[in-house]
């Protein structure tokens, strides 16, 4: 008794899904830190301390934080827009000159990704869909 056994490999397939599944978890890991960042910005009228995150008074901080995933290259952005914001929060988040005046450190991105960063490989669990 003679038995064939013929086995193919769709590499472009597999390639293409894991591509899918990437771009899928890198928009789930990008609402989540977007999100995480939301909720730690504080309304107040009042400045934040040095080193505290970044209070907002009129809520436009929240509203400025988006997220893009570039599925090209396989990468998200997570930050202030810079059409909404300005650039304004570079010196909050790593201290430094703007509008002559020195702002200390506030930072509130690097914190929120380092929050974040042991939850963020369970987006990726079950992203290959057959």
């Amino acid at each position: 008794m003679a038995t064939t056994v013929r086995i193919e490999f769709d590499e472009a397939g597999v390639l293409a899904a894991v591509k899918r599944g990437n771009a899928a978890a890198l928009r789930r890991a990008g609402a989540y830190v977007r999100a995480t960042v939301r909720h730690g910005v504080v309304r107040s009228a009042k400045s934040s301390a040095p080193g505290a995150r970044p209070h907002t008074r009129r809520g436009l901080l929240k509203r400025s934080i988006l997220f893009g995933v570039d599925a090209t290259r396989q990468s998200v952005v997570i930050g202030p827009a810079r059409s909404i914001i300005g650039i304004s929060m570079t010196a909050h988040e790593f201290g430094g000159l703007y509008r002559r005046r020195n702002y200390p450190k506030r930072p509130f991105m690097g914190p929120a990704l380092l929050k974040t960063a042991p939850q963020l490989p369970k987006l990726w669990e079950d992203s290959l869909k057959p």
